[in-house]
């Protein structure tokens, strides 16, 4: 029985060792752009931040926010002492 679960266990060793062989090479092909196409894309993200901010430019007007807490004109208390018996 003893020989039965060495054998079981040196087979169940071999395959988690080669499974994380497997993983690790799968892992490392992972494809690297070359420079002169980074490059382009590099080019290509300048050009369409530039057209972002040309195309907003004057498009977006600065709006005065409102006043969004109705409390400070609807509170009743807010002008009341918190204790009148000091």
């Amino acid at each position: 029985m003893d020989k039965k679960l060495l054998i079981a266990f040196v087979v169940a060793v071999v395959l988690l060792a080669a499974g994380y062989w497997y993983w690790k090479n799968t892992q490392s092909s992972v494809p690297v752009v070359p420079a002169p196409e980074q490059a382009n894309l590099n080019q290509v993200g300048d050009s369409v931040k530039a057209l972002n901010d040309s195309a907003t430019q004057g498009v977006l007007p600065s709006i005065a926010v409102p006043d969004a807490n109705p409390t400070t004109k609807t509170n009743p208390f807010s002008g009341l002492k918190t204790n009148p018996f000091r």
